[in-house]
């Protein structure tokens, strides 16, 4: 007889090793790296996708069992002890209806990540709207240069990885947690980071005070005496500690040790006192950002960025005060930091293309949109052309002139339309709509509904020296491959 588990309080170790378990969806860049950290673990797993993809071929090469597509037949074959789903997963579909009829337990991916946060003695969650993979990839990093062995789970691909997870031996978990469905509020932390807190997927938060809220209770799931790593001039970021504290107050519980991060050494917003970790110095070497990181008024810690952009700055700084709080030394800070080339889809170069360099990144939001082609303008290049695709269309509708204004003084912007797996309509908006108000506004946009004829454009507007930016979700990154084969 299995046992039934409680998801919110549950760790791995109350699986009995060599218990089987069936991730639907496991093609899915997060669900992917699940599975092969329980397969580490020591757990059988297979699972499922309705479409074969070079993700599935690496964990059916490791050994996993994978069906296509989704029917119900594959949970009579597997015979599953426990089923992990994403939120896009419906109770509709055939393998959740078969399992529910078997009366298996079915977690859904939080809260088995959260299980994952559970089972180690240290965790360092990385939070935040925007910048939550980079940063989680440069700590990770530091991680493994100072010999600590994390764990470690992203949300993008990282070379060294070759995947999206790494399986450590040391005490030490290293995760990223999304706000997105609530997820992160199924974690444990003995120390987080929150880069920012920005509006942001507005099914879930219809307000930005529902977003400082929630990012409140995650704070509250942090260790007393733990740590909780934050930019140093956010008022949203701010709000959300006052609200903690409250709750902290009230609880009779201490309050973890607050390490603001700031490229100034004015006083934060977010804490009323000057930043911990400070960026000194700041240059850019072809684009690329250079600076002196003082932690605590230490010795600087002489940097050079391999990424450009000054959200990265910022993303460094964050980084390295969780590293350095949990143990890692300058020297590791330093080589880490001066090493690191990106994670996938993180202002990704795919090469060239007719003498442009192409560039693929995931900014689909206003915000990231802004501080990605901020980034590239400081690039070396002749012109940048920005193809541009949103990602929800909810999102769409709800920040549209957002999108107008983050957009509308590109060069040249090329939209396709918006992209989302996850809604049952489209909530009546298109990105030709951003595409006309940019135009409005005396911008340069147009809009493709058609991928073809959006690459027959972008050969027509392209030079030598130019730089083609791909903004968006994979969906629209993948034309980077296509540009770029090899």
């Amino acid at each position: 007889m299995i046992a039934v588990l409680e998801p919110k309080s549950f760790t791995l170790n109350d699986i009995k090793k060599g218990a089987r378990i069936y991730f639907i969806g496991i093609g899915g860049i997060s669900m992917n790296g699940l599975a092969r950290l329980a397969k580490h673990a020591g757990f059988i797993v297979g699972g499922s996708d309705n479409h074969p993809s070079e993700r599935t071929a690496i964990l059916e090469e490791q050994g996993i069992k994978i069906y296509y597509p989704q029917v119900a037949s594959n949970i009579d074959d597997f015979k599953p002890d426990y089923l992990v789903k994403t939120a896009a997963i419906l109770p509709k579909n055939e393998e959740v209806k078969r399992a529910t009829e078997l009366d298996l337990q079915i977690f859904d991916r939080a809260e088995f990540l959260g299980a994952f946060t559970r089972t180690f003695k240290n965790v360092i969650n990385v939070s935040g709207t925007h910048g939550k993979t980079t940063t989680t990839s440069m700590l990770s990093m530091m991680m493994i240069d100072e010999g600590l062995d994390p764990t470690v789970h992203l949300g993008a691909d990282l070379d060294i990885f070759k995947g999206t997870v790494r399986a450590g031996t040391g005490d030490l978990l290293v995760s990223e947690a999304c706000e997105f469905n609530r997820s992160f509020l199924n974690f444990s932390s003995t120390t987080a980071i929150i880069t920012n807190i920005d509006l942001d997927h507005l099914d879930c938060y219809p307000t930005i005070e529902d977003v400082i809220d929630v990012f409140a209770q995650f704070i509250r799931l942090i260790d007393d005496n733990g740590y909780v790593i934050v930019s140093g001039h956010d008022k949203n970021i701010a709000k959300a500690l006052e609200e903690a504290k409250e709750y902290f107050r009230e609880a009779g519980r201490t309050f973890p040790h607050v390490i603001a991060c700031a490229t100034d050494d004015k006083v934060c917003e977010t804490t009323g006192a000057v930043a911990d970790v400070i960026a000194k110095n700041i240059t850019f070497n072809n684009g690329l950002p250079a600076f002196d990181i003082v932690i605590g008024g230490g010795e600087p810690i002489s940097v050079q960025l391999n990424v450009p952009g000054s959200h990265n700055i910022a993303n460094a700084l964050n980084a390295a005060a969780a590293a350095y709080y949990n143990g890692a030394s300058p020297e590791a800070i330093k080589a880490a930091l001066n090493s690191f080339d990106g994670a996938d889809g993180r202002y990704t170069v795919k090469g060239k293309y007719k003498g442009c360099d192409v560039v693929v990144d995931y900014a689909h939001h206003p915000t990231a949109a802004r501080a990605t082609i901020e980034a590239a303008s400081n690039m070396p290049h002749n012109d940048i052309l920005v193809v541009f695709q949103p990602l929800t269309y909810y999102r769409v509708k709800k920040l549209m002139q957002d999108y107008v204004d983050s957009l509308k003084d590109c060069k040249k912007i090329l939209f396709a339309e918006i992209f989302s797996d996850r809604e049952d309509q489209t909530y009546g908006v298109s990105s030709k709509d951003i595409s006309d108000e940019i135009n409005k506004c005396g911008g340069d946009a147009e809009f493709y509904e058609d991928r073809e004829e959006l690459k027959k454009r972008i050969d027509e507007l392209i030079k030598p020296g130019d730089i083609i930016l791909i903004l968006g979700p994979e969906d629209i990154r993948t034309l980077g491959d296509e540009l770029c084969p090899n």
